[in-house]
């Protein structure tokens, strides 16, 4: 299981055409909530960004978005995609449990999906504790979690359940909003779950 945290664990899926979790568009409940409910704008997180489809809406709709993720090859691509569609996001290549260090409370909000799935199940409260810690207090947290509710063991995609992540967001979250998503992507209908959530003070 300790390959998911590791570069050459995700490049290998990329160069033999493993990436079946990639869409080739944003995710249609981001588009919807960016339409009719949009966070507040500002800095925005997109950590396990892929090649960028979220992240670039984003920044299509206002956000100083900045994608981040473990392989090489797909920031090339996120990077291409952005200078093709003339939109100014940023990508990085980065271990995303590596943020804190010089990203603390440096973004006001996160946007989160199918990166919590990928990385190692005994590394998600580290990754939750990251995440608060790169967030500005009062700033906020939208995610799509899946698989939620699969039960299939294995991964990843690792199977997620609403009972740890409500467990494992608080204290350093207030969820405000938790709902099957308005626009499920067709082949992962009932298994994704929305969650609209607030930094609090606490780390």
């Amino acid at each position: 299981m300790a390959a998911v945290d590791t570069p050459g664990f995700w490049q290998n899926l990329y160069d033999q055409g493993g990436d079946g979790w990639e869409m080739g568009r944003a995710h249609p409940t981001l588009e919807r909530w960016l339409t009719t409910t949009p966070p507040p704008r500002g800095r925005v997180a997109v950590p396990g960004c892929g090649r960028g489809h979220d992240a670039r809406l984003l920044s299509r709709h206002g956000y100083d978005a900045t994608g981040f993720d473990f392989t090489d090859a797909a920031i090339a691509e996120a990077r291409r995609f952005a200078r093709d569609e003339g939109v100014s996001t940023i990508f990085e290549q980065r271990d995303v449990f590596t943020l804190e260090r010089d990203h603390a409370h440096a973004f006001d909000g996160v946007w989160e999906y199918t990166c919590f799935c990928a990385i190692d199940p005994r590394r998600r409260a580290e990754y939750v504790r990251v995440m608060a810690t790169i967030i500005k207090p009062g700033g906020w947290f939208l995610a799509c979690f899946f698989p939620v509710g699969r039960r299939r063991g294995g991964g990843p995609p690792f199977d997620v359940g609403r009972a740890e992540v409500r467990r494992l967001l608080s204290p350093r979250f207030r969820i405000e909003r938790a709902e099957a998503p308005v626009v499920p992507v067709p082949r992962r209908i009932g298994q994704e779950w929305m969650v609209y959530a607030l930094r609090t003070s606490a780390l």
